[in-house]
């Protein structure tokens, strides 16, 4: 199994997927065809969106998915899947009334690479309770591609607004570890990814992660192995 999952595509002062590009060209160098799945996109177009990606990846021939008659069976012929950002909510709701979860599925464990970033690096894990996004729709469940054993919470940031009486993101995720025991979260800050490569899963780009867990406080992560 071949994952690449990104934390977000913009940074400050960089072009859209910018500091991602790098890390995509090398994931993808061999990959040929890329099949877009370009679901959470919530108040612009899948046109728009797969041109985006397009655009960003002018090496790479981009087919969206809501372009395909059977987008279902072409799952089984891609090499490499791409799942954009944007809401996640509405990604898995598009992806579950395509029937494109157990497709996707196989095809990724039968060899097809997949990367996603934010949203899409969402639906690569057991289920999307730990997205920051707003359910605009609803969906037939949380569950999502379960293609990792953690969740994953991208965009983290252990910043606070002074004066405001809200939960922390840090918070947050404590609670979802006391009320799921068995599921650790990785809490991504931007700039940050997970690779996995087989049984191999690494932690790279620039910065510090946390892993959460119901039995002890949140740890530290440098660039490196990951401890599930």
């Amino acid at each position: 199994m071949r994952l690449l999952l990104l934390s977000n595509s913009t940074m400050p002062g960089e072009p859209w997927l910018g500091w991602a590009r790098p890390h995509l060209d090398r994931f993808l160098a061999d990959a040929g065809e890329i099949l877009f799945l370009p679901f959470a996109a919530a108040d612009f177009s899948y046109d728009e969106y797969t041109a985006r990606l397009a655009g960003a990846l002018p090496d790479r021939r981009v087919v969206g998915a809501h372009t395909l008659a059977d987008p279902a069976a072409s799952l089984a012929r891609a090499r490499a899947l791409v799942a954009g950002g944007g809401n996640t909510f509405c990604l898995l709701r598009r992806c579950q009334d395509l029937g494109l979860l157990g497709p996707m599925r196989a095809a990724v464990e039968a060899g097809a690479r997949f990367a996603g970033w934010s949203a899409g690096a969402n639906l690569a894990c057991p289920t999307i309770k730990t997205t920051n996004d707003m359910p605009i729709v609803e969906t037939a469940g949380l569950d999502a591609l379960g293609l990792v054993p953690f969740q994953i919470n991208p965009h983290f940031t252990e910043a606070t607004i002074p004066g405001h009486g809200g939960e922390s993101r840090a918070q947050r995720l404590r609670e979802f570890v006391q009320q799921n025991p068995g599921c650790p979260v990785l809490a991504l800050p931007e700039g940050m990814f997970v690779e996995v490569d087989g049984q191999q899963r690494r932690l790279g780009g620039a910065g510090e992660a946390l892993w959460f867990t119901s039995d002890e406080p949140p740890r530290s992560l440098q660039p490196g192995p990951l401890p599930c």
